[in-house]
């Protein structure tokens, strides 16, 4: 299962990811159940972390890599900022975003649930854009390490 691979450039506010692309993986869990996405991450050394879904603001994470599967309903997303791409995910999608890149849920079916994982030792922080935030973020980001592999199939990440 090959990802899609989606590039999203600083936009002064939201500084998403300077080296690594977000990849997307379409029909990569099966739908239902969150059990399936949890096993796959865990298999793959990201630990799953919550259950639950996706914040209506957008916002990104400078210190964490973040796996979002998709296990029940649908949701449109937009990715990268406010002059991001938006995307329509649904029940057995996974989308793997590199520290950095914003994420914003733009509508959701009542159903909605999202297994989100991230690499061992990453407590993700919330950055939404304030003063001062950016900053700190291009600073955080390529302190970051890769993780060993992605979520998804444990190929290596980057590509």
């Amino acid at each position: 299962m090959s990802p899609e691979l989606l590039v999203f450039a600083d936009d002064g506010t939201i500084p998403n990811n300077p080296r690594l692309p977000v990849l997307l993986f379409r029909g990569a869990v099966p739908a239902g159940g969150p059990e399936a996405a949890e096993a796959l991450f865990a298999r793959h050394g990201w630990p799953p972390a919550w259950r639950n879904g996706i914040y209506p603001y957008h916002h990104y994470h400078p210190n964490a890599h973040e796996a979002l599967a998709i296990a029940r309903g649908r949701v449109q997303v937009i990715l990268g900022g406010e002059r991001g791409q938006a995307l329509d995910l649904e029940a057995g999608d996974v989308v793997v975003l590199p520290a950095g890149t914003g994420h914003r849920n733009l509508g959701a079916s009542p159903d909605l649930l999202v297994v989100g994982a991230y690499p061992p030792g990453q407590a993700p922080e919330e950055y939404r854009g304030r003063p001062g935030e950016h900053e700190r973020a291009i600073a955080a980001i390529p302190a970051l390490p890769d993780p060993p592999g992605e979520p998804v199939t444990g190929a290596p990440w980057p590509l």
